[in-house]
């Protein structure tokens, strides 16, 4: 390959031909054309785009790799608007693209000429899972490197077993403290070495704050992460209970509404405890969660997510009540107003959904009830008008949700125990639906 300094629009043929079999897909033509002195890995096209550029913009996985292998500027941003390939990743809105762009040590805060980052850009154009991606890498190779001892250290500072489990910890962009939990139950090790990982997150921290390149997002991350874990911690050894307990602890409702307080306090007093209190985010968060009375709308917990994650990543009623899981489909079959991922959730938060079930059923039904009113006046109006002849009417009977419901069997009859002890529960499913029998 030659090592001439690529200049826009300055392209031969076989460079020509290399960016158009990109385009194409060709990834038999893009090797053969690579292996030719006269091409360059970062020729510029007229606009100052590159190869791998142009492959990320196309989603060309394979592609980009090869280009990776052979040289090629992930950084590069010669483009007319300064675009980088993490940028145009990013806006492909291909998740595998873009991590390909991370791994290679994409830099995430390189803005275009006007002033947007790859995350930003991203977020622009609605691709919120890129966005998430972007906002919560963090790359196994710089975690390993807390896996060895440094310096005069005799002990690193994260076992080496712990590694696989602390790094999908950090990459998680669900934050909700009962979702953590449930990643330390389902690795049992994890639960011997709390505070050590609460510590290496406090490391990570720091480093994150401290570096040339401030990633305040992360920072924020790490901390509120560590935090659940210390809390974890104290549930385990100080109070010797269980993540169980501390699970429901952060799920118990109050009396009126189902509204989890305790999770919204301990929300708070984490990101009070945040360090560096000259940082922006924190700032942000803080203005955003300080006029808010506990109990009202927005949650801590979703400025923290939408602060990190940089967008609402979901709608409230779209997520998991119990551990904040996107896109639950199932719910309860009788107030129809909590969703749940799956039977899990379901019957660790119907310990305290039991006492406000009955209260949800019935605005439920006033919705509807409502609903059924308004477009009655409406069939009406357009009866009035002469406009109403041939409109099929749809069954009123449902709220159109197509999500499994979850039928809570013995929870409806006005005599819910309203003691905290456990009771038996048994889940079985019948004709797709989820029933709860207790006794």
């Amino acid at each position: 390959m030659s090592n001439m300094a690529p200049k826009k629009g300055d392209l031969n043929d076989d460079e020509k031909d290399l960016i158009a079999q990109i385009n194409a897909g060709d990834i038999s033509q893009v090797k053969t054309l690579l292996s030719k002195n006269n091409v360059r890995v970062d020729c510029l096209d007229e606009n100052g785009m590159t190869p791998l550029q142009h492959a990320a913009y196309k989603a060309q996985t394979d592609i980009c790799q090869v280009l990776l292998k052979n040289g090629a500027d992930v950084n590069s941003n010669q483009h007319e608007h300064g675009y980088t390939a993490l940028m145009f990743a990013a806006l492909s809105g291909n998740l595998e693209v873009t991590r390909v762009m991370l791994e290679a040590g994409a830099r995430t805060s390189t803005v275009n000429t006007v002033g947007r980052t790859a995350s930003q850009m991203a977020a622009f154009v609605g691709q919120h899972a890129v966005v998430s991606l972007i906002n919560n890498f963090f790359s196994r190779e710089e975690l390993d490197h807390y896996t060895k001892p440094q310096g005069v250290e005799k002990e690193p500072k994260l076992p080496p077993s712990l590694a696989d489990c602390v790094h999908k910890l950090i990459l998680m962009s669900n934050l909700n403290p009962v979702k953590i939990i449930l990643h330390l139950q389902e690795n049992p090790e994890f639960q011997d070495e709390l505070v050590t990982v609460a510590r290496l997150l406090d490391t990570l921290c720091t480093k994150f704050m401290k570096q040339s390149e401030t990633n305040e997002v992360m920072a924020m991350k790490v901390h509120y992460q560590g935090c659940v874990l210390r809390e974890a911690h104290k549930w385990l050894v100080e109070k010797n209970d269980t993540l169980q307990n501390l699970m429901k602890y952060f799920l118990k409702g109050r009396e009126k509404d189902g509204f989890p307080v305790a999770q919204e306090k301990f929300l708070r007093l984490s990101i009070r405890s945040f360090p560096y209190h000259e940082s922006e985010l924190l700032q942000q968060i803080v203005h955003n969660v300080a006029p808010v009375t506990v109990g009202d709308d927005p949650t801590a917990l979703s400025i923290l997510v939408s602060a990190i994650n940089g967008h609402q990543s979901a709608a409230a009623e779209d997520q998991c009540f119990t551990c904040g899981e996107l896109q639950a489909e199932k719910k309860c079959s009788a107030c129809k107003k909590v969703k749940y991922c799956g039977q899990a959730c379901q019957k660790l938060h119907w310990f305290t959904h039991k006492k406000v079930c009955a209260t949800l059923k019935a605005e439920y039904l006033q919705e509807q009830e409502l609903a059924q009113k308004m477009k009655q006046q409406s069939l009406e109006g357009q009866e009035v008008n002469g406009g109403g002849g041939t409109e099929q009417q749809t069954s009123t009977t449902g709220d159109g949700d197509p999500g499994t419901e979850i039928s809570n069997g013995a929870a409806h009859s006005g005599n819910e125990p309203q003691d905290e002890e456990d009771i038996n529960i048994e889940i079985v499913e019948a004709d797709g639906d989820l029933e709860i029998t207790e006794t």
